[in-house]
């Protein structure tokens, strides 16, 4: 019964996760349906603008998981100031955040026009890049509120908000791309504006609801803009900036491949990209379960129970392999059907066939990674699995990978195996550290006589 008890409680956090995270994903989906309809340069255009403009953001969302495993620390040990001095030093630190990231993009896009990319796409990017880039300050202020309200279990209200999002935007590409409603038609830069309206609601939306909901009336002080601490700011940076690096590290790793995949050929390329869109769905939904991981392992933390918190994370490492199992044999059964859903062409379809079996084959690993990643966030352990990261894709993974499609000649399947090999690496190395570290502080809580009865 606990087990089953275990399970329900981590899907209760975990779905709404998914759901939002699969929100993000279609709501690119739609971003790319919509604009493709103007033109393949509009559409490659808007590709190359989030390129530059997804790294960084997705840094600073890094920065803001320094939130949720602290929130839910404090939670556990009931400290509700504790709780909303997180709040206080998460805003501030997030729309710095944000102001320097849009800074950077918007001081660095002319290296859009050195990259040897086409005229034509560079003149449509740069417009639209500059309407997005502004974006980022509000989808860091949402992620503020987001992490604040994960660490306090609830993880409806992002689904929420990111789902009602998703409708408005949509509704908004219409509208400000084609010209309804007595709009002029903008093209990629209504795209852009409808982006960034969607986002700017967002981030006022659930600072509204935040603010003046009675679940959350005991934080408010966390919207007084003062008496800061720069212990706890120190604190939250030395989370923060490691989570955002592990996100640089491994989608940087995979945009590279993407690189090395262009120099094989076309076909490569675009059956490089099915098989990544494949994997970035499986993906997005465990990342539901790291999330559970996080709360759950942080909250057990302040409540002290390592016991408890080592059968929490374990439990919810099962219940990924578990899904992912499911993925990979999706991915290895339909290693043809589901390529054909992109496109026709023979070619790709032969090429993209054996990276699906391979992306199959690494689901595995993928889950564990993960939400071992997510277990160790919520013990405020985020540095060493950064290195980790870096050294299993940049150091092994990549030049394995070059070795593997150039001197061996295996091509686009050689690249895909140097993949397999350093996120199965990192998954095991990432996996053991949590066994280490937690079996460390049941030591230091119970003793060895105790470890001995608790396994």
């Amino acid at each position: 019964m606990k087990f089953h008890s275990e399970i329900r409680k981590n899907l209760y956090l975990a779905v709404p996760v998914m759901l939002s995270q699969l929100g993000h994903v279609m709501m690119g989906v739609a971003d790319n349906v919509m604009v493709g309809k103007l033109g393949a340069t509009s559409l490659a255009a808007a590709g190359l603008a989030n390129v530059a403009f997804n790294v960084l953001l997705l840094f600073g969302i890094g920065v803001s998981y320094a939130i949720t495993p602290l929130v839910a620390q404090a939670d556990g040990e009931k400290d509700t100031a504790g709780v909303s001095n997180i709040l206080k030093h998460g805003l501030a630190i997030n729309f710095l955040t944000g102001c320097f990231l849009a800074t950077v993009v918007f001081f660095g896009k002319n290296i859009l026009y050195v990259i040897g990319q086409p005229a034509d796409v560079v003149a449509l990017a740069i417009p639209y890049l500059n309407i997005v880039t502004v974006s980022i300050i509000p989808v860091l202020i949402f992620q503020t509120f987001r992490q604040l309200s994960e660490g306090l279990s609830n993880t409806r209200l992002a689904m929420i908000i990111v789902l009602s999002a998703n409708v408005l935007n949509i509704a908004l590409n219409y509208i400000l791309i084609y010209g309804h409603l007595g709009f002029p038609a903008l093209g990629l830069n209504g795209a852009g504006y409808a982006t960034l309206i969607s986002r700017v609601l967002m981030g006022l939306g659930i600072a509204w609801y935040v603010f003046q909901a009675p679940a959350f009336r005991s934080y408010r002080s966390g919207f007084q803009l003062r008496h800061y601490s720069r212990k706890l700011f120190s604190k939250m940076l030395h989370i923060g900036v490691p989570a955002g690096l592990q996100f640089i590290f491994e989608v940087a790793a995979f945009d590279f491949s993407l690189v090395m995949m262009g120099w094989i050929g076309t076909q490569a390329l675009a059956a490089h990209q099915i098989a990544i869109n494949l994997a970035t769905i499986s993906y997005m939904t465990t990342s539901g379960l790291a999330a559970a991981a996080t709360i759950r392992v942080g909250q057990e933390l302040g409540k002290n129970d390592i016991v408890q918190l080592r059968y929490t994370a374990f439990v919810i490492i099962r219940m990924a392999l578990v899904w992912m199992s499911i993925w990979a044999v999706v991915f290895i059964l339909g290693r043809t059907a589901l390529p054909s859903l992109y496109v026709l062409d023979v070619e790709v379809l032969k090429t993209a066939a054996p990276l699906v079996v391979i992306a199959g084959l690494f689901q595995l690993s993928d889950g564990l990674q993960v939400v071992s990643v997510g277990a160790l966030r919520g013990l405020q352990d985020v540095k060493i699995p950064s290195l980790l990261i870096f050294v299993s894709y940049w150091v092994i993974a990549l030049p394995l990978g070059y070795w593997m499609a150039f001197v061996l000649n295996w091509g686009a399947i050689g690249i895909w195996s140097g993949l397999l090999i350093g996120l199965t690496l990192v998954a095991l190395a990432v996996t053991y550290r949590f066994h280490v570290l937690s079996r460390a502080l049941l030591r230091s809580a119970h003793g060895t006589d105790k470890i001995n009865e608790n396994g």
